[in-house]
């Protein structure tokens, strides 16, 4: 049975499907009081979105064993939802995050939430966005065209609400993760219209991220023909990037040295970081016997080099 709208926002033990205390527990131990995040998710499109005939915001699966901290997945999203998490002395940037998941499930801790406490210090406003997972796409409709819809609507409808978020509009980028990179991949080079049709004056706005920050984007190497995937199209146009993969990835770092590659040509400030170990699916979170847990430090200078994050003050 279908759940209504008022159904799927009475949660008390869950937050887009992750548990509501560890949810509080991050946030308190990471952040310290640098955070304020929403209460409930926000559905981003006013109505079904496109294609769907269900307002189910997705299933929580049983967690698994030897996971600490544990690791969620959330099946069956038909309705696309965004988690808020608003730094306390915001500083105009604004930050789509795309969690992966293999576009069979979306885990919107390891890699979502537990990025906003970092972000969220640097004054960054933090939106976690769970996609649709693609258990009722037909077998000829791409695994990434759904989320690429639900994030351009997300990414409109962070700038609709600039002046309530304190954002500004030109500082909104995307941090994207494996499957979510694929997408973040093709919505960084993304021009024109939309992969969805005009719902209301929220399309109005840019979709386009203004920087992205790809973490192992997955797949975005078409092997067989050796290059990135079609739907990526690097130009003059593209934004500038900072790209971090591993060279023991399955998933092919080689994609990730061609995006770069495309940006050099063009001319697009672009950071890359390959290091030896660390495999795929590790979010924020450190890996033994491997240097990954670093990239949120080569993240954070980047950031603020570019002047879309604060420096720190010790003093606070």
């Amino acid at each position: 049975m279908t759940k209504t709208d008022s159904d799927a926002t009475r949660r008390p033990k869950e937050f887009l499907g992750v548990p509501f205390a560890f949810v509080v527990y991050l946030l308190l131990i990471t952040a310290g009081e640098s955070s304020v995040f929403s209460a409930e998710p926000m559905s981003i499109w006013p109505d079904l979105a496109p294609g769907e005939t269900s307002r189910e915001i997705g299933t929580t699966q049983p967690n698994r064993k030897g996971e600490i901290p544990p690791i969620t997945r959330v099946t069956n999203i038909r309705r696309p939802t965004l988690a808020v998490f608003l730094p306390e002395k915001p500083n105009g940037t604004a930050i789509l995050i795309l969690p992966g998941g293999g576009f069979i499930k979306v885990v919107p801790d390891m890699e979502g939430s537990e990025a906003a406490p970092f972000l969220n210090r640097l004054g960054i406003a933090v939106f976690v966005l769970n996609y649709r997972t693609n258990e009722t796409k037909s077998a000829d409709e791409p695994s990434w065209r759904r989320p690429l819809q639900d994030a351009q609507r997300a990414m409109r409808l962070i700038r609709s609400k600039a002046d309530d978020w304190k954002i500004q509009s030109d500082r909104v980028g995307v941090l994207a993760f494996s499957a979510g990179g694929q997408v973040g991949s093709i919505l960084h080079t993304a021009v024109g219209k939309a992969a969805y049709e005009t719902v209301d004056a929220v399309d109005k706005e840019s979709y386009r991220p203004d920087f992205s920050l790809l973490i192992y984007p997955w797949q975005i190497l078409d092997k067989k023909t050796e290059k990135l995937l079609p739907e990526i199209r690097l130009t003059e146009r593209s934004s500038p990037a900072f790209i971090v993969h591993t060279h023991d990835d399955r998933s092919s770092s080689i994609g990730s040295v061609l995006f770069y590659a495309g940006l050099k040509r063009h001319n697009v400030s672009a950071e890359l970081h390959i290091y030896e170990n660390g495999g795929h699916g590790y979010g924020m979170r450190a890996r033994k016997d491997s240097n990954i847990g670093t990239w949120p430090d080569r993240a954070n200078d980047w950031l603020i080099r570019r002047g879309l994050g604060r420096r720190n003050d010790p003093a606070g």
